[in-house]
């Protein structure tokens, strides 16, 4: 389980600034504009989704109840790294090594992943509850973060 977490923020992580460095500056208003917008709504969306079957309890029998699924994994590494592409952006404006940035962004993801998922299932299984209800609150703290940094309301 930690590993494919890590696997997953680790690659996006890795690719968005890819993706960023080969779209270029054209497309910098474009993506810094909405960014932050999409990060925010894709978070607070998987945060509510947390708090609720933390709350009222698991989905009902027969729904896909796995909290590694695809559809949850691709829209929880897509919202965490939407910034990573602006940040690629910005590496095709400056001189940077790109392929040695991107592999220590990366690795770097992929570890705190790693680490982060070992150390979340140490304390849910303790605190199932609390810890869905916690986890939901920050990821949709993380989102409020990207858009009120973006939006100029505060700086960090």
């Amino acid at each position: 389980m930690a590993l494919v977490c890590g696997l997953w923020f680790g690659l996006f992580q890795a690719l968005m600034p890819i993706v960023g460095y080969f779209l270029g500056a054209q497309f910098e208003s474009f993506i810094h504009f909405y960014a932050h917008w999409i990060a925010f709504g894709l978070l607070f969306l998987i945060g509510a989704n947390m708090i609720r079957e933390a709350v009222w309890g698991k989905k009902e029998e027969g729904e896909n109840n796995n909290s590694l699924d695809f559809k949850t994994m691709f829209l929880l590494a897509i919202a965490t790294s939407i910034d990573a592409l602006a940040v690629g952006v910005s590496f095709a404006c400056i001189q940077v090594r790109l392929w040695s940035s991107v592999l220590l962004i990366g690795l770097t993801a992929f570890l705190f992943s790693v680490l982060g998922v070992k150390i979340g299932n140490v304390f849910g299984s303790k605190y199932e509850k609390s810890a869905g209800v916690v986890g939901g609150i920050i990821l949709i703290l993380i989102g409020l973060k990207f858009l009120l940094e973006h939006l100029g309301i505060i700086s960090f």
